[in-house]
């Protein structure tokens, strides 16, 4: 029988919910978390001390915003930012989590970015490739061909490690 554990600490839990909905009450937090709301309190406190987490007071509500660009805490993971690994868990896109980290515009899409599509590899020169499926014809037809040559899930995990 498995034991009640995650590999995610609460800290970690709590910034996915601020992630998904940077309005969350902490109430709401902490249901989801499965903590008590006075713990998410010290959680956000201490996120707010160590620069991860900027809370901005507007009417009677908390509006929180992440600051993706921080590396995470721990040597092994150190070389991750906090964006990086929540656009990993939280689905976000890497073009929506470049845009949030820093309030700028979005990099222009490229065919790769784009999940329900696999990247169209580049041939070595010299070197024949197999014939796309019908459907996948039509639509290399009508886009123009991409500069990656690995998916984007791969260009991703290969960032993270």
């Amino acid at each position: 029988m498995m034991g009640d554990w995650t590999f995610f600490s609460n800290y970690g839990h709590v910034l996915v919910c601020l992630a998904r909905n940077r309005e969350a009450r902490l109430r709401d937090v902490a249901a989801d978390v499965g903590i008590t709301e006075r713990a998410v309190q010290k959680i956000v406190r201490d996120l707010q001390d160590g620069g991860y987490l900027t809370v901005t007071k507007q009417g009677r509500c908390n509006r929180y915003r992440i600051n993706r660009r921080k590396s995470l805490r721990h040597d092994l993971e150190s070389h991750c930012t906090v964006g990086k690994w929540l656009a990993l868990v939280t689905r976000d896109s890497p073009r929506e989590e470049a845009r949030i980290a820093v309030d700028q515009p979005a990099p222009p899409a490229t065919e790769a970015d784009t999940p329900d599509q696999p990247a169209t590899p580049s041939k070595p020169p010299g070197q024949a490739t197999a014939e796309p499926a019908p459907s996948q014809q039509v639509q290399a037809k009508d886009e123009k061909p991409s500069k990656q040559s690995a998916p984007a899930d791969t260009r991703q995990q290969g960032s993270l490690f």
